[in-house]
């Protein structure tokens, strides 16, 4: 299945999960990948294993929260290319800690990553997607929708992605652009083993049971299908659905579910 034949799609957040794994099955797809990260080593790699496939892949190292990064990128994708027709700024991470642990620099630094690395990934390529009438793939969280205990920081990031995405919705549609918002649940990546600087520890246990988890691999599947027949909302995983579904229809019944996992410590 050929989907993104001939497309040339940019992604944030390339070198690990859900972002490199995206990565991998869009060129399977068919597609050509420029992937940026701040981990160049792990760009390569990928970018071996793209052309491995068949297809082309540029990796640009670079910084979301760096005015000057995103820009550079779009510029030698220009350059390589010639054309952007999907975006999907993935990079992210998650600041967790009860509220009164937290600062307002964690909130500042949630911030820049989540929403405003995200805002100018959009502002960088949106000539780009007009012209190739092309999509734009939001990654938001099941905790965009449902806020949980500890991960007020997060969970707001989140929520202001998801109201991004109903936003230019409206204004992208006239200009021939999709917009599609990617609800993810648990997926199997490292975004519960980096810490409130961004930093990895591999060392870190994931306290999410395995039973809940999907993997990247098969999440990004699911992505790829859905930005490209842009659909208006992708929520991953069963549990995912579920809980979105309880928050919309039986908040009381929601509420009682996350007071119970938060007491457990399984969110």
């Amino acid at each position: 299945m050929n989907n993104f034949s001939n497309t040339v799609t940019f992604i944030t957040g390339a070198s690990s999960g859900i972002g490199a794994a995206l990565s991998l099955e869009i060129a399977r797809q068919g597609g050509d990948v420029v992937m940026v990260a701040r981990r160049q080593e792990r760009l390569e790699k990928i970018v071996r294993e793209i052309e491995a496939i068949g297809r082309r892949a540029l990796a640009v190292p670079g910084d979301v929260t760096k005015d000057g990064d995103i820009e550079r990128a779009v510029e030698k994708t220009k350059n390589e290319f010639g054309r952007i027709d999907y975006v999907i700024p993935n990079a992210g991470f998650g600041i967790a800690g009860r509220f009164e642990k937290l600062t307002l620099e964690d909130f500042r630094r949630q911030f820049e990553t989540n929403v405003f690395g995200v805002l100018r990934t959009i502002y960088a390529t949106r000539d780009l997607l007009i012209a190739s009438r092309g999509c734009l793939g939001l990654i938001d969280s099941i905790n965009g929708y449902i806020a949980t205990p500890r991960l007020s920081a997060y969970s707001m990031s989140k929520f202001a992605i998801h109201g991004l995405a109903e936003s230019l919705r409206y204004e992208f549609q006239p200009l021939g652009v999709g917009v599609v918002l990617i609800v993810p649940g648990f997926v199997s990546t490292e975004i519960r083993q980096v810490d409130k600087w961004g930093v990895y520890h591999p060392e870190m246990r994931d306290r999410v049971p395995s039973w809940l988890l999907i993997s990247a691999e098969k999440a990004a599947s699911q992505i790829a299908q859905a930005i490209c027949s842009r659909k208006r909302v992708k929520i991953i995983t069963n549990h995912g659905k579920i809980a979105v579904f309880l928050q919309r229809h039986c908040p009381t019944i929601m509420s009682a579910i996350v007071s119970r996992l938060s007491a457990k410590r399984l969110i």
